[in-house]
């Protein structure tokens, strides 16, 4: 096994692992800049309102991205046999 072939793959799982937690994180990124400025606003600081709607908003990003993500990571895991099946056979 080469070391460039090594480096393409763990390459390749960096960015699957982006690609597919990227909706959860910009969302709950979003969610949480909208509560500080309603904190801000209103001088609440409540840790609780905080962690509340990103948790929510997490769960639902997921039950909404989830065929995509699951499609995302059977996709690399097809490559990356299918690669290592054409390196070894």
């Amino acid at each position: 096994m080469s070391s460039e072939f090594v480096i393409r793959i763990a390459g390749e799982a960096v960015y699957t692992v982006l690609k597919a937690s990227a909706p959860m994180l910009v969302l709950a990124l979003v969610v949480g800049l909208i509560i500080s400025v309603f904190q801000a606003a209103t001088q609440i600081q409540e840790q609780t309102l905080a962690f509340v709607p990103k948790i929510v908003v997490v769960m639902l990003s997921i039950l909404v991205f989830g065929p995509w993500i699951l499609q995302t990571l059977a996709d690399y895991t097809f490559n990356l046999l299918d690669n290592l099946y054409k390196y070894i056979g």
